[in-house]
């Protein structure tokens, strides 16, 4: 294979758009996955297009979120029409129960200009019947998607295989960065190196290992999340629902995802009996009717925790060729269109999306 003017290290949702959205730009790109693509972190999620809490996090993370939002729509109608597969971007809104930080939320909303409100209770079990009694007040933002995760891996993965400038290598574990002469010249798959003008990566929950050696500590770590699903008929629950930490997610065709664990276990995301469980017993007291309904399936993930939640999207000063699309922790699905249009935009030296300051890779230095 001749020289790649781009190498991206892992096959996740941040890998695949990274990918697309360089070799759009004409860029030859090399996709490396360990495994599967798109099987990890992407595959394990929930989908929702909006962090769980947007109040509770940094401005850092809401201009990504808040482009990435608006976003969506047209890049799930872009995928379905160049591949056939719909992403299925399914706009239902979010309600938002007993919240301690109601007026917090309130308040960030109409500072953020984001159709965020406080509604009635009765409106809310007239909207969803099947909801839960006891519920003392709600919120809603009646713009916000889910996105059906594993379909747009799918789709994004479909695209790229259709681009001339594209290869992707499945089973290709990177086992070292290639430095030379104080620059990154590539990476090594066992005893081969492939040459690379650039490596771009976005290995999501393994990315901190593949800089050990390089003497950088980047603050990614493994987040272990449980999810369980259910299938229920089609009308079952109109709009997603979040109490308790819980959420339930409705796909158009009537599963319910309901999620999620957050466990510090290392690299170890063995399904647990004690999160199927706890997962069933928040499930049926947010939706009761759950009770008779099937679990179709129970799994884990590893999210790539960081700091605050705030990803590292640039170059690595003192790495020359060296870029970072990671760290994007509970809201990898999120924030994807926007970190991946950024990373883009710094490597090719264009206007960036949005002012890239707070996700610079000099922080590690700092």
């Amino acid at each position: 294979m001749s020289r790649q003017d781009v190498v991206v290290v892992g096959g996740g949702v941040i890998g695949l758009l990274t990918a697309f959205n360089l070799a759009q730009a004409g860029q030859r790109v090399c996709l490396l996955e360990r495994a599967e693509v798109g099987r990890e972190s992407s595959w394990a999620g929930g989908g929702i297009v909006s962090p769980l809490y947007p109040w509770r996090y940094s401005a850092a993370v809401t201009a990504l979120a808040h482009w990435s939002q608006d976003f969506y729509p047209q890049l799930g109608a872009r995928l379905f029409e160049q591949t056939g597969l719909d992403p299925e971007v399914h706009v239902t809104g979010l309600y938002w129960l007993d919240l301690d930080d109601e007026e917090q939320a309130l308040a960030w909303a109409q500072r953020e200009g984001r159709p965020l409100s406080r509604v009635d209770l009765s409106a809310v079990y007239d909207a969803v019947p099947v909801l839960g009694s006891g519920y003392r007040s709600a919120i809603y933002m009646a713009e916000v998607a889910n996105v059906r995760n594993p379909r747009l891996v799918k789709s994004l993965k479909a695209a790229l295989r259709g681009m001339t400038n594209v290869e992707i290598r499945e089973a290709s574990a990177v086992t070292g960065l290639q430095y030379e002469g104080g620059r990154i010249t590539g990476v090594a798959l066992g005893d081969q190196v492939l040459r690379s003008e650039r490596v771009v990566l976005s290995a999501g929950a393994w990315s901190g290992e593949l800089l050990k050696p390089l003497g950088i500590d980047l603050p990614v770590e493994p987040v272990k999340g449980q999810m369980i699903l259910f299938k229920c008929a089609q009308d079952f629950l109109p709009s997603m629902v979040l109490a308790k930490g819980r959420y339930a997610i409705p796909r158009r065709d009537g599963h319910i995802l309901v999620g999620s664990t957050l466990e510090y276990q290392g690299f170890d995301k063995t399904p647990t009996d004690e999160a199927l469980e706890s997962l069933k017993a928040s499930a049926i007291e947010l939706l009761p009717a759950l009770a008779q309904a099937e679990v179709v399936g129970h799994w884990a993930g590893l999210r790539p925790g960081s700091p605050e939640g705030i990803p590292f999207i640039g170059a690595v000063p003192g790495f020359e060729g060296l870029w970072l699309n990671c760290g994007h922790f509970r809201n990898g699905l999120v924030l994807a269109p926007a970190s991946c249009q950024l990373l883009t935009d710094l490597l090719l030296d264009q206007p960036p999306v949005i002012d890239p300051a707070p996700y610079s890779p000099a922080r590690l230095f700092s």
